[in-house]
């Protein structure tokens, strides 16, 4: 099979396995369901951006449908492995402008780049102004300023809790893929790709760890001080593909999504009984 592996497709709620339908825990005393991906033909590309290639320099055309960043409506998460908290996004994070992320950016550095109903682009800041990215189904060497599309951007160094390669290996582990394209390439999306090229770990890669067994993974969602969820995952992976349908989706629509899947789930489960 090589590195030709089929895109994940996500199962909505209502078709996952729950273990228990009682909603949101206040108390947060263990998982509540897991999130489950299959094998799919279905064409996702790198973030599954459906719309042309618009990276390359003198093109500055953005999507006229883009909806700017709204920091309300991102989803607060940590993802554990084991007992380990191996990435933590806090909301309020202050987005910037393309021109203002090269004042401060230094070669090695994570970006993202975030706009409202959009999955999240990540990219590696290798310096003279320049990023390396994955973009439908190629790693590319761009302009920052072209890669931002008009989107707001960020620094992303702390959101991963792993200890980070010096910045000259980072920039070396970016450069050396440009051009790796379709069944050459070892990752999912820019994020999977930009991440490892920082941190460095096979778990980033496309079946870099076996799914088989218990499910170490667990990515808890903080709706508020009092409401959260817990999902649960056999990969990495796995955990990175929820979560950036979480960002694309937004706070609101995976509130939505969950409490109807609960409420479905506890609906079943009375007719059930009734019948018996």
């Amino acid at each position: 099979m090589g590195n030709q592996v089929e895109k994940l497709t996500h199962l909505n709620y209502a078709e996952v396995p729950t273990s228990d339908p009682n909603g949101f825990d206040p108390d947060d005393d263990g998982p509540r369901i897991g999130v489950s991906y299959i094998f799919s033909n279905d064409d996702g590309d790198d973030d599954q951006d459906d719309h042309i290639d618009h990276f390359s320099s003198g093109n500055h055309s953005v999507n006229n449908e883009e909806k700017p960043f709204d920091p309300q409506d991102e989803l607060e998460c940590a993802v554990y492995y084991r007992e380990e908290c191996v990435y933590e996004r806090n909301t309020g994070d202050p987005t910037h402008s393309a021109e203002s992320l090269l004042n401060n950016c230094r070669p090695g550095d994570l970006l993202e780049f975030v706009a409202t109903g959009q999955y999240p682009h990540w990219a590696v800041y290798v310096g003279d102004f320049q990023v390396v990215h994955l973009h439908r189904a190629e790693i590319k060497n761009n302009f920052l300023t072209d890669v931002s599309q008009g989107k707001k951007g960020r620094i992303v160094n702390g959101l991963y809790r792993y200890r980070a390669l010096p910045p000259e290996v980072i920039v070396r582990n970016a450069l050396d893929h440009v051009g790796s394209r379709d069944r050459e390439l070892y990752w999912r999306n820019s994020e999977c790709f930009a991440a490892w090229c920082r941190f460095g770990k096979r778990e980033f890669k496309i079946g870099g760890e076996i799914r088989i067994g218990k499910q170490p993974y667990r990515l808890k969602l903080l709706f508020s001080e009092k409401k959260s969820h817990v999902l649960e995952f056999q990969s990495l992976e796995d955990v990175i593909m929820e979560k950036r349908r979480n960002d694309q989706i937004g706070k609101d629509a995976v509130m939505q999504e969950l409490a109807n899947h609960l409420n479905s789930t506890h609906e079943i489960k009375e007719e059930d009984y009734v019948k018996c």
